[in-house]
């Protein structure tokens, strides 16, 4: 589904529109441009392909705040890194998706491999600072001791989306 939202896949049904355009007569390659997404299949690169002019100070920034300085690099356009754990990479794709500065962020799972202390500061720290510059986020998780994080909580079971309360009860009609 989290694909499909972000354009990757035609949806086999339905329809998906922005600001009442449908998303074929607004074009996908356009559409797509609205997103940063980090999906639990990711792909990292060592270069920021497609993004000009990063300043380097801010990807430096971004790696201190992930706590990545020093376990990767950042030099001559590229990440030098070796060995990070599967938490560490995930964190290191973070910050790729933070400084391509998206309206719309897709968050498939990231939370599940971080430590206690990333996963409280993706929470209750970068996903709320988020949303505060204007930023809509669609973040998938497991883990309901953070869905009173999100404006609506969605529920996705046998394909059907069902609304529910941030306490994990579903809404009545």
């Amino acid at each position: 589904m989290l694909k499909v939202l972000a354009g990757l896949y035609a949806p086999a049904s339905g329809v998906i529109s922005v600001d009442g355009m449908d998303v074929p007569a607004l074009g996908y390659p356009q559409y797509r441009e609205l997103f940063a997404a980090i999906f639990s299949d990711y792909h990292l690169f060592d270069r920021l392909y497609g993004m000009e002019g990063v300043d380097n100070r801010t990807v430096v920034d971004f790696l201190r705040y992930m706590d990545l300085k020093g376990k990767t690099q950042w030099e001559d356009g590229r990440f030098m890194y070796q060995g990070l754990s599967t938490g560490q990479r995930k964190r290191l794709a973070l910050v790729v998706s933070l400084l391509e500065d998206k309206p719309i962020y897709i968050f498939d799972e990231w939370a599940a491999e971080q430590d206690p202390t990333f996963r409280r500061l993706f929470y209750e720290s970068l996903l709320p600072d988020l949303k505060r510059q204007g930023k809509t986020i669609v973040a998938a998780t497991h883990d309901d001791r953070y869905f009173h994080i999100g404006d609506r909580v969605m529920k996705m079971e046998y394909g059907k989306l069902t609304a529910m309360e941030a306490n994990g009860r579903e809404e009545s009609a």
